[in-house]
């Protein structure tokens, strides 16, 4: 029996209900699901990556074929290390597609046998972005409708020792 694995890979700073939506269909979709967390090293997240994998753990802990972990470089390279055969992006607009887009395609040049699945976030979730959920805790303002409560407990912690 082959066990079929995707990768839902995203920056997750924070994970967001869109980014969840997304994880728990998959969840019905595959037999494992591994959420990785890009590693940019370029880049400072807001979140640290321990902090992003816990959070996603906590939020993710009732789907049992769910795993969490980071990455560095490719995702084809990710994916290749894993076993895993698709990648399962979330879409929450026309204006995400085009940036997809490119990946896949430079994805299946890199490796033609790893599939890119594009799923439509519920259209409640659409409006959601990590950077969204981060600009309105740091005014205080109620993000518990856009992001799951750990993280809106993280969120307000982070900002209160800023």
């Amino acid at each position: 029996m082959t066990i079929r694995k995707a990768v839902v890979p995203g920056s997750f700073d924070p994970i967001t209900l869109g980014h969840l939506d997304i994880i728990t269909r998959s969840s019905k979709l595959f037999d494992e699901i591994h959420v990785s967390v890009l590693h940019n090293t370029s880049k400072t997240g807001f979140f640290s990556i321990q902090e992003r994998v816990q959070l996603i753990e906590e939020v993710t802990k009732e789907l049992p074929n769910v795993h969490v972990g980071y990455f560095e470089g490719l995702l084809i390279d990710y994916c290749e290390k894993i076993g895993a055969d698709t990648i399962v992006r979330g879409l929450r607009a026309v204006s995400d597609f085009e940036y997809e887009m490119q990946l896949t395609s430079m994805n299946k040049k890199l490796n033609d046998n790893i599939e890119t699945l594009y799923m439509m976030t519920n259209n409640k979730y659409s409006f959601i972005s990590s950077s969204i959920a981060k600009e309105v805790a740091k005014f205080g303002g109620n993000v518990t409708d856009i992001v799951p409560s750990e993280v809106a407990v993280a969120l307000q912690t982070k900002y209160q020792d800023k």
